[in-house]
């Protein structure tokens, strides 16, 4: 494991850069001259707060370098905007990737920032029509608009929601098919898919069963880690912060979550990879 601790408890993730892209990774960086796996998603995999995230510990169980390429807050925008990572995938053994939230995407409603998917940048035509209502200058991030615009009116939500996840299951398909054969979609969340997301609620935002099963042919497994109730918020024993930090922190998946994933992953990694 190699990870040290700043000031106040603050976690060094050892930024680092992969490619020619001009984007921050958590390191130490791996080798890419030995067989690696690649991760793609947000928070979790980045392992915000966590010394030891589940892709350093599939490292050690399955012997492949980890190239963790978690971002916070990623939606599929940031990486297919990045030629160079999506090349790093295509080398690597076998892909993990997160099932991400449909909220951080750019679609007929609004626009995100192309490298910060949880930046809202502003909305279209179609979106100003539908919450006439609505001062749109107050949004920075996504999270705080949906659930404003949900709370706004829940019908109209609906439909700015069909969009979100139709936008959703074409940004990802078309990440998904630019990957190895060998990839591994990963649901995390603190509940199973339910059959139908209609409200901000919950992440991954608005993704559903009826929407997993629609990416699912794309990839080679799937795995579902549900969280516990006693596994978020409540334990932060394990986890690195700072004081300003413990409510963000809060929310996040602690250690035990991560050691349970790492062996949810091996198991299915050392399936594909053998």
């Amino acid at each position: 494991m190699a990870y040290a601790l700043q000031s106040e408890g603050v976690l060094d993730y050892f930024p680092c850069r992969y490619g020619v892209s001009n984007l921050s990774f958590r390191g130490p960086r791996r080798s890419l001259d030995r067989p690696y796996v690649v991760f793609l998603g947000g928070n979790e995999t980045y392992g915000k707060f966590i010394p030891d995230p589940f892709p350093d510990l599939v490292e050690e169980e399955v012997g492949y370098g980890a190239v963790n390429l978690g971002i916070p807050n990623a939606g599929p925008d940031v990486y297919l905007n990045e030629p160079s990572l999506i090349e790093l995938a295509q080398k690597a053994e076998a892909v993990v990737v997160q099932v991400l939230g449909a909220g951080n995407l750019s679609n007929r409603y609004y626009s995100v920032h192309p490298r910060r998917n949880d930046r809202f940048v502003g909305p279209t035509p179609l979106l100003r029509t539908l919450y006439r209502d609505v001062d749109f200058t107050e949004f920075t991030f996504t999270r705080h608009l949906l659930a404003a615009l949900y709370d706004n009116s829940p019908e109209k939500f609906q439909t700015l929601a069909e969009d979100l996840r139709a936008t959703w299951h074409r940004q990802m398909t078309a990440l998904l098919k630019q990957l190895p054969e060998r990839t591994v979609l990963l649901w995390l969340s603190d509940q199973a898919p339910p059959a139908r997301a209609t409200s901000p609620a919950h992440d991954p935002l608005l993704v559903d069963a009826e929407l997993l099963a629609s990416v699912r042919p794309f990839v080679r497994t799937y795995v579902e880690a549900v969280e516990r109730g006693d596994q978020r918020g409540r334990n932060l024993s394990g986890m690195a912060f700072s004081r300003d930090e413990s409510a963000a922190a809060a929310l996040m998946p602690g250690p035990e979550v991560h050691r349970d994933l790492s062996r949810l992953l091996s198991q299915a990694l050392e399936k594909i990879l053998n």
